[in-house]
């Protein structure tokens, strides 16, 4: 610790010496922003307050990398000595009449640069302060670039920006290309005629994406990054055009996806985006028939939707499929097995897709009357290719649900039906009144067939565990007819009809203007807010909500499954209450 300090009172009073050399000498050649920043880190040599470069930059109003570049000034001087660029730590050093002198300029040498550069800033209705020239000039003196190439920099930065020109503007850009090796004239002017053909291009771009200002310096970046990859001008353009609205970093992620597909010349990349906008409408399609949400479809498109195009499907007849998945609970994984089965039994036409979908329909419609006698049943594939073998045996649909009457109460209905109908099928049954004898007796509770009288526990279990499911797959069985039932009634309405179109259609474009036009999706979902509440009206006007087109369960704690959402048994089931 010192021994002794002068108290905040004291250093307030004191005075802070500035030597009669610096005034002569510097401070004419100098702006005020550098003397003040001089002054006042001298004033702060003599003062125990604690400052550093940033807490200085922001008490004089001076940007901190100019902070740095007015001490970078003032050591070529030899008035101080900069220790650290960043944190800034200054030495001061003493004011001395052999050295320091600042760096002698010729104004001779510079009389027709000035003159030139004069009659650009007049032309532009701007003016340069003494110490800006005085800086360019330094430029200039420290870099090799020929002084018609800098005039061409400073024309070019005039003419980009306009009442935003600065010096330090024209400063940087001949920097950056000293340092790209570029100082002669020809050089110069070819990187701008490169420079001006971008901006072209870059404007047109920006028109085609809704972008409504001057192109920005760092997006010529993207457009330098395309060509080297071999990428053609019209390529670009068809994506811009494709996307409509976004950033370019939008149409960079874009015109990303059609280099890794190989893709280069601007027929090429319309073809693909043409595609893409199909496969992307299928995604959809395909999506809204399965209940399944798709924010980006790109991942669906490489995944599944090539996939099947490639192998010959048309997409009438995906959707269709997807409609008959969506019964079966099944998402695009699923869809994808049944449409891997169909291609490997050959069926890829619209004709044969649809026989297939018919049978199938038949088959499902055969499983869900057998659910309403038998209990729960897996609507699966596996499930319907044994009532497909049960119709090709022969089996009427009327010694189906005789099988399935006495199934009841086994804890694997399915493989039991199958069990008796193979039996009657070794007989010869083609009707229920052929039906052996015995078996008969045993449908009518006859003594002739009996099962042993003494069950296992396990047994007794899953007797109990049958009853009750037939009992819920009942009650659920007779809610979603219901809804069905007051779908149909509301869809036979051309009122609803026409606003239910209305708002599967906006859901589909709010989907889409979420990933590729983000601006939009407002406008859609107010559009869609809209179309959701006259729907609703037109349901009210039917005495109908959206409610009574989903099934309404008789329990609302189990939804009709007999269980409650933490396992246990509900008890709404009657044998519990």
């Amino acid at each position: 610790m010192a021994f002794s300090v002068y108290s905040k009172e004291f250093t307030a009073n004191m005075y802070t010496t500035v030597e009669n050399q610096f005034i002569t000498k510097y401070l004419p050649q100098a702006d005020g922003d550098a003397v003040k920043a001089y002054l006042y880190g001298l004033y702060l040599c003599g003062c125990k307050d604690d400052f550093d470069g940033r807490a200085i930059s922001k008490l004089l109003k001076i940007e901190y990398h100019r902070l740095q570049e007015i001490f970078g000034f003032w050591e070529e001087c030899d008035l101080v000595r900069v220790l650290s660029k960043d944190p800034l730590f200054i030495e001061y050093l003493p004011v001395n009449s052999l050295v320091g002198k600042p760096k002698p300029i010729r104004a001779e040498k510079y009389s027709e640069f000035n003159r030139e550069l004069l009659k650009q800033l007049q032309k532009a209705g701007k003016d340069f302060k003494p110490y800006e020239h005085q800086r360019i000039l330094e430029f200039l003196e420290n870099y090799p670039m020929e002084q018609q190439a800098f005039l061409l920099v400073s024309e070019y930065c005039m003419k980009k920006d306009g009442e935003k020109l600065s010096s330090q503007h024209i400063l940087n850009k001949a920097k950056k290309l000293c340092e790209e090796h570029k100082y002669t004239y020809e050089q110069v002017e070819r990187e701008f005629s490169d420079f001006n053909e971008h901006e072209r291009e870059l404007s047109k771009l920006y028109r085609l994406l809704g972008i409504y200002k001057k192109p920005q310096e760092s997006d010529y970046a993207y457009l330098t990054r395309w060509r080297d990859a071999g990428l053609e001008a019209g390529a670009a353009e068809a994506c811009a055009s494709y996307l409509k609205k976004g950033s370019m970093a939008t149409l960079d992620a874009l015109v990303s996806e059609l280099l890794e597909k190989g893709i280069y010349s601007a027929g090429a990349a319309s073809e693909y985006l043409r595609e893409r906008t199909q496969k992307a409408e299928l995604v959809f399609a395909v999506a809204k028939k399965l209940g399944v949400k798709v924010q980006n479809p790109r991942a669906y498109i490489d995944e599944y939707a090539e996939k099947w195009l490639e192998r010959g499907f048309e997409a009438d007849s995906l959707v269709k499929i997807a409609a008959f998945c969506f019964k079966l609970g099944y998402d695009f994984q699923g869809m994808d097995s049944v449409v891997h089965s169909l291609y490997e039994n050959g069926i890829l036409t619209v004709e044969g897709v649809a026989a297939y979908l018919a049978a199938r329909e038949k088959q499902l419609k055969l499983l869900q009357s057998l659910q309403s006698v038998c209990g729960v049943l897996k609507k699966t594939l596996s499930a319907l290719d044994m009532i497909a073998a049960w119709k090709s045996w022969e089996m009427p649909d009327a010694v189906i649900m005789e099988a399935a009457k006495r199934s009841q109460g086994a804890s694997s209905p399915l493989p039991y039906m199958n069990k008796l109908l193979s039996e009657w099928k070794r007989a010869g049954v083609k009707d229920v009144k052929e039906i052996p004898e015995k078996d008969a007796t045993a449908a009518q509770g006859g003594a002739t067939f009996r099962r042993p009288e003494f069950k296992s526990e396990a047994q007794l279990a899953a007797d109990m565990r049958g009853e009750r499911e037939h009992y819920y797959a009942v009650l659920r069985q007779r809610a979603q007819e219901r809804a069905e039932a007051n779908r149909k009634r509301a869809e036979n309405d051309g009122e609803f009809a026409s606003w239910d179109a209305t708002v599967k259609r906006g859901e589909i474009e709010l989907a889409k203007a979420e990933v590729f036009s983000p601006k939009e999706a407002e406008g859609i979902r107010q559009k869609l807010s809209a179309a959701r509440h006259a729907r609703e009206k037109a349901l009210a006007r039917l005495s109908l909500s959206d409610a009574d087109l989903q099934p309404r369960y008789a329990c609302q704690k189990c939804s009709d499954t007999g269980f409650l959402p933490d396992g246990r048994a509900c008890d709404c089931y009657p044998a519990n209450k």
